[in-house]
């Protein structure tokens, strides 16, 4: 049982940010078409490299095209959103879904045209970045 004679002092403790800490901030113009905010969750510490965030996008905003070096993973938490591998099929993604995105695969995700989406985005950085971010998706997201 762990107690507090049995803690160091120079042991890490449990950290908690409480919600509104962060502030909510706009998604860059050159990342995002449409509206789009962005929840910081979480920063690493080292020796962690994850990041996180909740993203909310309005209907039809979305991301540009983008990857990741070390990947990404989305929780789709509300709406009804989309996502595309470059020369892949865009795919419908909804609440309780999961996205897994390998390293390097240049893809796009946001909300569909009539319905808002928001999803926690999940990346790790490498050589502190987390994206390289390429030229705005051209076609416009079908309706859910």
């Amino acid at each position: 049982m762990i107690t507090s004679e049995n803690l160091s002092p120079m042991a890490p403790s449990v950290r908690v940010t409480r919600c509104g800490a962060q502030p909510s901030g706009a998604g860059p113009a050159d990342w995002f078409s449409g509206t789009v905010r962005v929840d910081p969750l979480f920063v690493p510490t080292e020796p962690a490299r994850a990041s996180g965030a909740l993203v909310i996008f309005e209907p039809g905003a979305r991301t540009a095209w983008h990857s990741h070096p070390l990947g990404q993973t989305l929780v789709v938490t509300a709406g009804c959103g989309r996502v595309q591998q470059w020369g892949g099929p865009v795919e419908e993604i909804r609440p309780g879904d999961v996205v897994e995105i390998p390293p390097g695969v240049r893809h796009w995700h946001g909300a569909a045209a009539a319905t808002a989406m928001s999803h926690i985005a999940i990346q790790e950085l490498q050589d502190g970045k987390s994206a390289d971010w390429f030229e705005k998706v051209a076609n416009e997201p079908s309706a859910c």
